[in-house]
């Protein structure tokens, strides 16, 4: 008995351990760069600079849909999968643009790459885009995110946005944080395009 419980106490530990430390590694992976420029209530207008990102179009018409294929192509890219064999870093946050007419899933490039210092993807599915900067009204919420979850959130920050009555745009959009093996201190947003004065 007395086995068991060290043997529990140990995975236990080891468990802790290894959340710690993943905790830490998302911590000091590299952010798209934004600026809060007023915070409303539960959510946040930001400035959004000029980024480049790899991006897949996907048929996909929800977030359990897209989430894992869409990764798995991305991910390919930046770990080797392009024509100078070359690992990217992996920055934060993976945006996904989720819709009934089909989907996007982006990951935004580190900051010393553009479009022209990329190396082009193997998978011609994959494609480097700029995206222009933009004004967003963003809302966080913590825990794995799912459709449940997303559409809660959308439909949270769209009533913020008319009771204050900011214009906002185009899709709703889906930011995701954390690795999928990282239990504690999950991060996602939703954010969508809002008119605002510079």
């Amino acid at each position: 008995m007395k086995v068991m419980i060290i043997i529990v106490l140990i995975l236990v530990g080891l468990f802790i351990l290894f959340q710690l430390y993943i905790t830490m590694s998302t911590n000091k992976t590299e952010t798209q760069k934004y600026t809060v420029v007023k915070v409303v209530e539960d959510f946040e207008i930001r400035y959004y600079p000029s980024a480049t990102m790899a991006m897949i179009l996907s048929s996909a018409k929800t977030y359990q849909e897209l989430s894992s294929p869409g990764f798995r192509k991305l991910a390919g890219y930046i770990f080797g999968g392009n024509m100078e064999k070359k690992q990217i870093a992996m920055t934060s946050p993976v945006h996904m643009d989720i819709s009934d007419s089909g989907s996007v899933m982006g990951f935004v490039m580190p900051e010393k790459y553009n479009k022209e210092n990329l190396p082009a993807p193997n998978d011609s599915s994959v494609t480097i885009k700029i995206i222009p900067e933009e004004y967003v009204a963003a809302i966080r919420f913590g825990g794995f995110a799912s459709d449940a979850s997303i559409k809660e959130h959308k439909e949270i920050l769209e009533i913020g946005l008319k009771k204050k009555g900011i214009a906002f745009h185009g899709n709703f959009r889906y930011l995701g944080y954390n690795p999928p093996f990282q239990l504690v201190g999950r991060r996602n947003e939703i954010i969508v395009a809002v008119e605002w004065e510079k």
